[in-house]
């Protein structure tokens, strides 16, 4: 099965700092407002719950996964020649002709393997919940007398109340209180399932960058040494 090759999703403390920063939402005095499709479905119980479960139930992919990306990276290091991080075109020939290249690419393809196997619980997870957006979608705008909604970043003003992302994850959580992890055998991620749980993973990752960053501005000043 082919999916996204992306590194391991952060954990839930991210997701659920994420899902509680969604600005408040006001009644909709106008017909034009914005909604986050990605942090609609992070906010859910449905989604919150499922990575969890995911962490638990697949602990022994996610270790070996970590594992053996430890390894690459060890073997991979020697070639990068300037230190980027990454080996580019003139660093690709030292590679292709040492003696581990071999086991370079095994450990590749076992790396693949295990996150497409773990992503695909994931996507498989958000593909559930998104099959009902729609739905969500119209309940809220019929309520609020909504006419047009558009994405956060494609709007230079929004007035304050005219988010209506935790109104959708309130409605996707009536209608999705709970998914299953494990995908059918013959099951296959459709496109949009998939682009969204791309959007998921970088807003995640983002979420968690500048949880670090807070918790970085926010530790408290190395002691001064002390004695003689």
């Amino acid at each position: 099965m082919k999916l996204l090759s992306k590194i391991l999703a952060p954990g839930a403390l991210a997701m659920c700092a994420l899902a509680v920063s969604v600005p408040a939402v006001a009644q909709t005095d106008g017909r034009v407002a914005t909604a986050d499709i990605s942090r609609a479905i992070i906010g859910t119980n449905a989604l919150q719950t499922a990575y969890n479960q995911i962490g638990t139930t697949y602990a022994a992919q996610i270790e070996q996964r970590q594992t053996k990306q430890q390894e690459l990276t060890t073997l991979l290091q020697p070639f990068d020649t300037n230190g980027n991080g990454q080996l580019d075109e003139a660093e690709l020939p030292a590679l292709q002709s040492s003696a581990n290249f071999a086991q370079i690419q095994t450990l590749e393809q076992e790396v693949a393997a295990l996150t497409n196997q773990v992503n695909a619980a994931r996507v498989y997870a958000v593909e559930q919940i998104f099959a009902q957006y729609p739905s969500a979608m119209t309940e809220v705008t019929t309520q609020q007398q909504i006419t047009l909604v558009l994405q956060p970043d494609s709007l230079q003003f929004a007035a304050e109340g005219a988010d209506i992302t935790t109104l959708l994850t309130t409605s996707l959580n009536a209608k999705v209180p709970s998914v299953a992890i494990v995908p059918p055998a013959d099951w296959r991620p459709s496109r949009n399932a998939a682009q969204i749980f791309q959007d998921i993973q970088q807003t995640l990752v983002q979420a968690q960058l500048i949880q670090q960053q807070q918790a970085g501005q926010a530790a408290p000043p190395a002691a001064a040494p002390t004695g003689r």
